[in-house]
């Protein structure tokens, strides 16, 4: 398990991995054969509307399960991201020994459509868990809340909303966390994704990291994450973006 300590070395130094491009399935695999078990994974896939082309329903629909199975292998909790018409179906499946928890929002109000009907607001995101996994919403109590509970006085811990409102990375809105990918998300959605599936130095692993924006939330909320992404241009971004360079794999 060489690559097992390599990657591990790697957290422990910088707190993020970058792998080299390689297809999802490719990555997942290359934890799951090394024994790397992580707390969290994010999915990310295209959403099968045009942009990252169009599959047959079915065709994609193996897609979505197969990613489903695969990273319930080597995680504990899941979020799958898509627009709700997209993964509503997925409310209905899960890996093996998970549970669909919940279904989350992402509310934003600036989506520049051109389509005349119902302008876009909302991305969706439906989070998994293994059974006998903990979420902690205690990391979004206040200090007030904390010394209550700390002293008996909190019959239940109140977690966040299901629906998190923040808008899109464009035009001047978000600039200092803008990187040129073509559908970036801000780091304040993921940062009460991350914090609820996880405590701090846990791991969070993105397979489709795109502009690393999963590395950002990560970092910034002292946690640890391996990225990935098929596309030599986003492991570049990510690069650049996170300040530390690609992990190089033995024989590859």
């Amino acid at each position: 398990m060489i690559l097992k300590k390599q990657i591990q070395n790697a957290l422990d130094k910088d707190g993020v991995v970058i792998l080299p491009p390689m297809d999802v399935f490719e990555s997942i695999k290359l934890l799951h054969d090394n024994g790397i078990h992580v707390e969290c994974t994010m999915l990310d896939p295209w959403y099968n509307k045009g942009f990252g082309g169009v599959l047959p329903t079915e065709e994609y629909d193996n897609f979505i399960k197969t990613l489903l199975d695969t990273s319930g292998e080597i995680s504990d909790l899941l979020y799958l991201w898509g627009f709700p018409e997209v993964i509503g179906p997925y409310v209905r499946y899960a890996p093996n020994n998970y549970k669909m928890s919940a279904w989350l929002t992402w509310y934003y109000k600036n989506c520049p459509s051109v389509i005349r009907g119902w302008r876009s607001s909302q991305n969706a995101c439906i989070q998994f868990i293994r059974d006998g996994y903990s979420l902690h919403p205690e990391n979004f109590l206040t200090s007030e809340q904390k010394d209550k509970l700390a002293n008996g006085k909190m019959r239940y811990i109140p977690g966040p909303p299901s629906v998190i409102e923040s808008p899109l990375i464009i035009g001047f809105v978000g600039k200092n966390e803008q990187t040129g990918h073509p559908s970036q998300k801000p780091e304040a959605v993921f940062d009460r994704l991350i914090m609820m599936a996880t405590k701090e130095s846990d791991v969070v692993f993105d397979p489709m990291a795109g502009s690393g924006t999963t590395g950002a939330s990560a970092k910034k909320n002292n946690r640890k994450c391996i990225l990935c992404d098929m596309n030599e241009d986003y492991i570049q971004i990510m690069e650049r973006r996170l300040g530390v360079s690609r992990l190089i794999l033995p024989n590859r």
